[in-house]
């Protein structure tokens, strides 16, 4: 197995209503002609929205439980100050906070979001993490 993840996909209640969270976010959607699924480009990588109990058929198990399922995905930005703007960019459009962003034990900073269907996101200050050229702007 070669070192990278290509493609991250969440299962969600209300595909509409996520495809508007994440382009209000400012990721860049891809145009793909689908009313059952929705990709977002990213560096290196993509995003997939798709239907909570779609995903579930097919992967083959209940979309029963709940609580934490032990996953975040995690957003490096080049400064603090960058955290505090994306964080707040989150929350105006329908986030829920988890944890401010704050000095974390480890060195860096950061704080936690939950997208509309719980989904949890670290933003995170962590300069020995950086990969690719440094972003001009990152709201």
């Amino acid at each position: 197995m070669e070192p990278r993840i290509n493609l991250i996909t969440l299962g969600v209640g209300e595909l509409t209503r996520s495809i508007g969270f994440y382009e209000a976010l400012g990721l860049p959607r891809f145009q793909y002609e689908s009313d059952n699924i929705a990709f977002f480009e990213l560096n290196g990588s993509w995003l997939a929205l798709y239907p909570k109990e779609a995903l579930a058929d097919d992967v083959g198990l209940s979309t029963q439980g709940s609580g934490f399922c032990g996953v975040t995905l995690a957003h490096n930005v080049t400064s603090r100050e960058a955290v505090d703007r994306v964080m707040s960019a989150a929350l105006r459009v329908g986030a829920q906070l988890v944890k401010p962003a704050q000095e974390a034990f480890w060195g860096g900073y950061s704080g936690y979001f939950a997208d509309p269907d719980g989904f949890i996101w670290e933003v995170a200050h962590v300069p020995q993490f950086w990969i690719g050229p440094k972003p001009e702007d990152e709201t």
